[in-house]
């Protein structure tokens, strides 16, 4: 049986980004796909915005993975596509992958994986939306599938729960197809959603967004026929007496993303309360020997630049692998930072230029983000208008830090724009 240097699982922007990292450090390739086209989500993502920071073009979705499927074909990597991983057990130095298609059951062995599974949407139970169940409750991405890939129109009067970026987007989308955008309504005081979308989805069309309300509750027997909308309290939860209801027949949910982390916790791979993701160092390698991650299964991302970004580095570290010591240094960070990633640096790899991606907990006009090791002040940034929606990308060289196997890295982000 061939054993793999690398087995990545995921044949998005992330898993491609891997795989061809990898197959040109000189390792022994194989991708794994579960659906019967590679690239991910963004084979529906057909809006622009794409490629900007990799390729310095606006891209589609489509043709940001066509970019990565020609260059994936081109090296000869292998792959299987509609092939479903089913379990993982690994045997001293080896991973022995079980998965099924529809030739039957097979084992394939590496030295090491990359999960690139991506992320999932919330559902309406998971955010406690009560009533019936009836026909026209749909989660962002599905009704992005029916509209840009079946060609069904999913909806004429629709309300849109969550303004998360696919929310915004659709929005957007089913206005243009001839839809009633009825509005936005999200939970929080402020927009879930980057900026522009805002601005390019919602504003240009005249689709009202309304902060602090939410939908409560469902109606109808066969299909939708409205939802209850309540305003929300500072606490997340609906004030009572100011219940209103709305005529619909679709109600679309964008309300979060969750890393699709099923296959790491089968492999005992420890996750991050905050991003719901793996803990993973600067390489992308996990506190699972051997186990990398990238991508949405990490933390969820705005862009797929930072996506591709990440399979990249996974990629090319995983191909030269070798087992031994780790001297991993934690990060730390305060309630100023909704997460940080990654977790650990390697103290034995290369740190002189560790890209650090964060969240800001709330918003700030002005912000100035300071990394200390052992007290000591070695980097800091100035921000404006920082938003937890909007994730930042930060460059660190920590070579010139002077560390050693007992520092103390901290990173936190003080109001203002003081660095004094």
């Amino acid at each position: 049986m061939t054993v793999y240097d690398v087995l990545v699982i995921g044949g998005g922007p992330g898993g491609l980004a891997a795989a061809i990292a990898a197959k040109k450090e000189g390792a022994r390739v194989l991708l794994i796909e579960r659906e019967a086209r590679l690239g991910g989500v963004l084979k529906q993502c057909i809006h622009d915005g794409f490629g900007l920071l990799k390729f310095g073009e606006r891209l589609s979705g489509p043709e940001y993975a066509e970019r990565y499927e020609e260059e994936f074909h081109e090296l000869s990597i292998e792959y299987k596509l509609q092939t479903f991983v089913t379990s993982v057990r690994k045997t001293e130095d080896i991973f022995h992958v079980y998965a099924v298609n529809d030739k039957g059951i097979r084992e394939y062995q590496t030295k090491t994986m990359i999960l690139a599974t991506g992320c999932r949407e919330r559902t309406a139970k998971q955010v406690f939306i009560h009533g019936t169940r009836p026909a026209g409750v749909f989660t962002a991405g599905t009704a992005q599938y029916f509209v840009n890939i079946m060609g069904q129109m999913p909806a004429r009067r629709c309300v849109i729960l969550g303004s998360g970026d696919i929310g915004l987007i659709m929005a957007r989308r089913l206005t243009l197809e001839g839809a009633k955008v009825l509005g936005v309504y999200e939970a929080k005081p402020a927009p879930s959603g980057l900026a522009r979308n805002l601005v390019q989805c919602l504003e240009d069309y005249d689709i009202p967004l309304y902060l602090s309300h939410t939908v409560t509750r469902v109606f109808g027997a066969g299909r939708l026929t409205g939802v209850e909308i309540a305003g929300v309290e500072g606490n997340m939860k609906p004030v009572p007496g100011t219940e209103r209801q709305v005529e619909c027949d679709t109600l679309i949910l964008s309300v979060g993303l969750i890393p699709e982390n099923e296959m790491a916790e089968s492999l005992g791979v420890p996750l991050d309360p905050a991003t719901k993701g793996p803990f993973c160092d600067n390489q992308f390698m996990t506190e699972a020997e051997g186990v990398f991650s990238c991508g949405n299964s990490v933390h969820v991302h705005d862009l797929a630049d930072y996506v591709s970004e990440s399979g990249e580095t996974a990629g090319k570290a995983a191909a030269s692998y070798k087992k031994k010591k780790r001297n991993r240094i934690p990060i730390q960070t305060d309630a100023s930072l909704q997460y940080l990633v990654p977790q650990r640096l390697d103290a034995d790899s290369d740190l002189s230029s560790v890209i650090l991606y964060f969240r800001s907990r709330e918003i700030l006009e002005e912000g100035i983000l300071t990394v200390t090791v052992d007290g000591r002040t070695v980097f800091a940034k100035k921000y404006r208008n920082l938003k937890p929606p909007e994730m930042k990308r930060l460059k660190i060289d920590f070579e010139r830090a002077g560390l050693t196997g007992e520092s103390r890295i901290r990173v936190c982000i003080a109001k203002g724009g003081d660095t004094r």
